[in-house]
């Protein structure tokens, strides 16, 4: 039988998810591939909105709403399993450090002044202070050093272990269908729908699928979503000891305490490895070292056990909840180190949206969109933007054809945010008239301008630096005419200045190039490297001019620049785009807007290189040698439009055979 929905992931999300949905009457099947190394295990069942201090409102309001459906969500799962989930309404305990400047907690907490005068977006729960008289008494056994903490009364927990124990075997007895062991490959889509998984097994189809695979996400779609190593431990409480055992949840300074029955659970590290397994002593011994210098009784009880799990986290370390660029395929990912908190409301709000079609409100705020101007894919997924108008009031689809198919998020380069994807320069023209129609016809919003030229003002470029508008136009200052990377470092001092002279004060953006090669024009990736390290560290947004390398453009990017700009072409070549292969492998593995700059010479070129799945093309020698340099810049424009709408549309099929457009039933026949 096809299941009427297939989850991938059979951690605590996707098995909340699979619960909801077969109570609802769908047929349901979880597919779970590593079941021991899910985030799961990297936890410790705090429920802890408050404690936590989470500083994002839209995150905050969800977690809270799901503290709330907690003790009924329990109980129905105890009522259908016997089984107990160790939920426990008891409260957290927020102990602070003197030199820990009044803040608490791994989200940061606030000062008791900042409490009482701000209020905090905790305000919807209430919050204590104690002082360092009475959480000594109230928590015998704390630290010395702890001079006072937050009580946070509607915080809560569950045994994580105990949890997702009883929601297999839930989904068990309901007759959620299980499998272990099977490893989605990949999706197979086909005009905005997933018709199939490929699997370890075969391929396996469904009606609608729910990618809730955690850690692994990003393997499987362009998602920003990548493991976050948690290592943990316990110790086991002795049967005959002096003190009182813990009774509360610690939630301390990168450590928390949880007492369970006969045990007490420490953690947790947050690790960037990748997908490196196991505990390691250096994790370890930061988690008991914190844990002692909260609570230094425990040091003398025995240890119990070690363990690890990857946790999804995202840029902002927000989930990725809701629909996506396939209409049968919904997100519930990325929930980093709140899933077990989450899970009740990811359920019942991906629940909603799946059988009811029901959006609730606050799913926008952990649309995958919101990441879109920030990485490049090389299928339409990941670009979410209705926007294509680039100032245009032209009308390219109806409004809900547009969301439903593809939306598109602005250009953010930097945290800068544009609405073109159209740069120009100011090189190359027979006059300065000539370059500002063609800016304005353009109408792009990032004109590059050559320091060493303006500040020399070699022919074509006096006045240059006056003759536009930069209350309207971002000044990308470059460094052409540099020959080495100490060369084009101190340039891009300079055009720094420059910026700011012409008010642009918050200007940091530089177009690196370093360029020894005068015949080819070539740019030197080993200097370019050097100067884009250095520039970094001195504040610079860097979009360094590239060869079309995927290695060197990883390295810019890992060193920390804003965008990669690989060539297409060499420079004023006009030869088009000789270098798509490479330039699709950076397009697939950025993490930064890829803009693909030099060499393109017609309309039809820039379309091309937009379908790809660029984020953005510079254009200077096409539009300023063109005769009509002002029509060109138009005709730039609309192809860099029409180029990005059909990236996100997504092209048809190829086929070695034909197939006809109109169908062969109801024809007339004699």
């Amino acid at each position: 039988m096809i299941s009427e929905t297939v989850i991938i992931g059979g951690g605590i999300i996707g098995l909340a998810i699979a619960i909801e949905l077969k109570l609802r009457g769908t047929n349901v099947t979880v597919f779970c591939r590593n079941f021991q190394a899910a985030a799961t295990h990297a936890a410790a069942g705090m429920l802890a909105p408050d404690a936590e201090n989470i500083p994002n409102e839209a995150m905050y309001s969800l977690c809270w709403r799901s503290r709330a459906l907690y003790p009924d969500w329990t109980r129905k799962l105890e009522d259908l399993t016997g089984l107990n989930t160790g939920y426990r309404a008891c409260g957290i305990l927020a102990p602070l450090f003197e030199e820990a400047g009044g803040q608490g907690g791994r989200g940061a907490g606030e000062t008791q002044e900042q409490r009482s005068r701000g209020e905090s977006l905790s305000s919807s729960s209430p919050a204590y202070w104690l002082n360092k008289e009475a959480i000594h008494q109230y928590q015998p056994g704390l630290g010395a050093e702890v001079v006072g903490g937050w009580w946070y009364p509607e915080d809560a927990q569950v045994d994580n272990k105990a949890l997702v124990h009883v929601l297999r075997t839930a989904a068990e007895s309901i007759g959620v269908e299980l499998k272990d062991g099977i490893t989605v490959e990949a999706f197979l889509q086909q005009q905005g729908q997933v018709v199939g998984v490929q699997t370890n097994a075969g391929i396996i189809r469904a009606a609608h699928y729910v990618l809730a695979s955690g850690a692994w996400s990003n393997e499987l779609l362009p998602l920003p979503v990548l493991p976050r190593k948690g290592q943990m431990l316990s110790v086991r409480i002795p049967e005959v000891s002096p003190e009182l055992p813990l009774k509360r949840v610690l939630f301390g300074q990168n450590i928390y305490i949880v007492p369970r029955r006969d045990r007490l659970v420490i953690g947790a590290t947050s690790e960037d490895v990748g997908f490196i397994p196991n505990n390691t002593p250096e994790g370890i011994q930061k988690l008991l070292q914190a844990a002692i210098r909260l609570y230094p009784q425990l040091k003398h009880y025995p240890i119990q056990e070690f363990w690890w799990g990857f946790r999804p986290t995202t840029p902002d370390e927000l989930p990725i909840l809701g629909t996506s660029h396939c209409q049968n395929l919904t997100f519930a990912t990325g929930h980093y180190r709140n899933g077990i908190l989450l899970a009740p409301v990811t359920a019942a709000l991906i629940a909603d949206l799946i059988l009811e079609q029901k959006s609730d409100p606050l799913l926008a705020n952990f649309h995958y969109s919101r990441f879109q101007s920030k990485s490049s894919t090389s299928t339409p997924m990941l670009t979410h933007s209705a926007n294509f108008s680039n100032g245009h009031n032209i009308t390219l689809l109806p409004t809900d054809a547009i969301n439903r198919v593809s939306t598109d998020s602005p250009l953010i380069i930097a945290g800068k945010t544009f609405q073109s994807r159209l740069m120009t320069g100011t090189g190359k023209y027979r006059s300065i008239e000539e370059m500002q129609q063609s800016v304005t016809a353009s109408e792009c919003q990032i004109v590059t301008v050559a320091v060493r030229r303006v500040q020399t003002k070699a022919p074509g470029h006096e006045g240059l630096a006056e003759a536009l508008d930069w209350t309207k136009i971002w000044m990308l200052p470059n460094t052409a005419g540099c020959q080495t990377a100490e060369e084009a470092i101190r340039v891009a001092r300079l055009g720094r200045e420059m910026a700011k002279l012409l008010g642009q004060e918050d200007n940091n953006f530089v177009k690196l190039e370093v360029i020894p090669d005068l015949k080819y024009l070539l740019p030197d990736p080993i200097g370019t490297l050097q100067a884009a390290e250095q520039l970094v560290k001195e504040g610079f947004a860097v979009l360094p001019y590239i060869n079309a390398d995927p290695m060197l453009a990883k390295r810019l990017e890992e060193v920390g620049c804003a965008t990669v700009m690989p060539l297409a072409s060499p420079i004023g070549s006009g030869q088009g785009l000789k270098t798509t292969a490479n330039i699709q492998i950076i397009i697939e593995n950025a993490g930064v807007p890829v803009v693909v700059d030099a060499g393109i010479g017609s309309p039809s070129e820039a379309a091309q290189a937009m379908e790809l799945g660029a984020d953005a093309l510079l254009i200077n020698s096409a539009i300023a040698l063109s005769p009509k340099p002002a029509a060109m810049a138009r005709a730039m424009n609309l192809a860099a439009v029409a180029g990005r709408l059909a990236y996100l549309a997504g092209r048809m099929p190829i086929k070695d055979y034909a197939s006809p457009s109109s169908p062969l039933t109801g024809t007339i026949t004699s």
